[in-house]
């Protein structure tokens, strides 16, 4: 799917990027991410991932460290095209109906249903599953490291502690594919990766992503943030995995959400006299709308055929899309994300 780029005439500018986790939704991020690299005028100065959004984000800077945009968007296509070959002999697949009906779920697929209650069960200790993560030859496979830790792009990627819950942030030369395995770690279905003798599980549970190194760090003023987990959810859920799976929403967000409290909170009371000061209260905050994860089960996450993951691109380039007309004249001048909604009732 092709869009032409804006016809505006603008100077260079320098952006963040805030790239949330989800999975396999991390389809969409890629398209978003596809639509932005259009933009020449757009220079990332910092990108700040957690899990899926950690992939994206590390593939993104060593294909741009390769030939810029071009090889920043050429690089993001040939990893999710590997993760979809690396799926196709799952025995997790969508079932024969949900085929034939178009729909996106593997809530109807009987080994899904089974690997959802061995994990309620049994813990990847108890299956000796070891270091297995499919992620791992493929991760090794289209990023050079070595790029990453020289890019000018500066890279944040979290992952938690499980010791002590707290986030820590890696940085490009402390990258590798185990932080990246690291930051996707989901402690039901993987065992620990451990780093520098400390185990670590997914990034969402502390920092997802995690914004404060953006705006201590960067030289940019303008963070896009590119949601992946809906913030708000219309009615109440009443099936248990409904229930289970808005838990989980709430939890991996509630992270962000307290970060851009402090955001909005630090930017009232910052000293624009002082250089930390003046950082808080020049940022400019941004978000790509998502509607589409309101219509995806959780157990689409795990989906990985071309046909998904090319509809969640092509998804996330026309959110892209619409985020650029809507905000074209906004980027550089003045936030589109409404932070001080966030304080009301605090």
């Amino acid at each position: 799917m092709q869009a032409a780029p804006s016809d505006h005439n603008r100077d260079p500018l320098s952006i963040d990027l805030a790239l949330q986790g989800g999975g396999a939704h991390g389809a969409f991020t890629w398209g978003v991410l596809d639509r932005l690299l259009e933009e020449p005028w757009l220079h990332i100065a910092g990108i700040s991932g957690t899990s899926a959004g950690a992939m994206n984000a590390a593939v993104l800077v060593h294909g741009h460290s390769v030939s810029g945009h071009l090889g920043a968007r050429s690089a993001l296509e040939d990893f999710w095209r590997r993760v979809s070959d690396a799926g196709r002999f799952s025995p997790v697949q969508r079932g024969p109906i949900d085929i034939l009906l178009g729909r996106w779920t593997l809530d109807n697929s009987l080994a899904w249903v089974g690997l959802d209650i061995m994990s309620r069960l049994f813990s990847p200790y108890d299956l000796h599953l070891g270091e297995w993560n499919p992620l791992r030859n493929i991760l090794a496979e289209v990023i050079d490291f070595e790029r990453v830790a020289q890019s000018p792009i500066k890279l944040f990627i979290t992952a938690t502690n499980v010791a002590t819950g707290r986030a820590r942030v890696f940085r490009n030369r402390e990258i590798t594919g185990e932080v990246l395995i690291a930051s996707a770690c989901l402690p039901t279905m993987f065992q620990a990766i451990e780093i520098d003798g400390d185990a670590y599980w997914d990034g969402g549970y502390s920092g997802n992503p995690t914004i404060t190194p953006l705006v201590r760090e960067t030289a940019s003023q303008d963070t896009i943030i590119i949601p992946i987990n809906p913030i708000e959810r219309k009615g109440t859920p009443r099936a248990a995995s409904d229930i289970l799976n808005r838990l989980n929403e709430v939890a991996f967000n509630a992270v962000l959400l307290k970060e851009l409290r402090m955001i909005a909170l630090l930017r009232r009371v910052a000293d624009p006299g002082h250089e930390e000061g003046e950082r808080w209260s020049k940022m400019r905050v941004h978000s790509v709308s998502n509607e589409v994860m309101t219509n995806l089960s959780a157990s689409s996450k795990l989906i990985v055929e071309w046909d998904f993951l090319c509809m969640l691109r092509d998804k996330g380039r026309r959110s892209a899309q619409a985020f650029l007309k809507r905000s074209i004249d906004d980027l550089g001048r003045r936030s589109t994300l409404d932070l001080d909604v966030l304080l009301k009732g605090v």
